[in-house]
């Protein structure tokens, strides 16, 4: 029988975190997809510190994202968000949920791909706008068709995470089996590495 914490495979928790040693894990991808909710609970299955990048930048600026948003625009966010993502990294081995902007920016993006071993929770349009919509905390879809909105954001976006080393796809089940996945993939990933 295999030894579980709560719902996840303790010796497959092991097996990934042996697998990333001293990398971090970087969750990327669009609002709504569990980065946070994911990240969270598999940093605690690995045994390593969990950081979301936004609460970060909330709690270094003591700004929430929107008023950051409204007050200083979103390049001014970018650039606050690329050295709080660059100083999170250097304090690894962690596991690092970012805004889902964070990896568009090129030089966001080459801190994380240098930072650790990066994943995209890809999830698809109705599952994203279940997520989200219900509440009203996301600067980028105060537009008039939010929805829309978003699937412009995917259509931009996909082709950017799709840079990710691993991709998992999300979906609308537990979120341990989410983690279960999320191991899986890691130690595939350096599995296939090492062959």
């Amino acid at each position: 029988m295999d030894e579980q914490v709560g719902e996840v495979s303790v010796p497959l928790a092991q097996r990934a975190r042996a697998a990333l040693g001293r990398r971090n894990l970087v969750f990327i991808g669009l609002m709504g997809a569990g980065k946070s909710a994911v990240g969270r609970l598999t940093a605690a299955a690995l045994g390593l510190p969990f950081v979301d990048s936004d609460t970060e930048i909330e709690r270094v600026s003591r700004m929430t994202i929107n008023e950051l948003f409204a007050a200083y625009g979103e390049a001014e966010f970018r650039a606050l968000e690329t050295r709080v993502i660059k100083r999170l990294l250097r304090g690894g081995p962690r596991v690092v949920s970012t805004g889902g902007g964070a990896f568009i920016n090129d030089n966001t993006r080459k801190q994380i791909l240098k930072g650790g071993l990066t994943l995209w929770l890809k999830a698809d349009l109705d599952l994203l706008w279940e997520r989200v919509s219900k509440r009203d905390n996301r600067p980028l879809l105060k537009t008039e068709n939010p929805k829309q909105t978003l699937e412009t954001l995917m259509n931009t976006r996909y082709p950017v995470y799709a840079e990710a080393q691993v991709t998992v796809v999300s979906r609308d089940v537990k979120k341990e089996a989410m983690v279960e996945e999320v191991l899986a993939a890691i130690v595939d990933h350096y599995g296939k590495a090492e062959s």
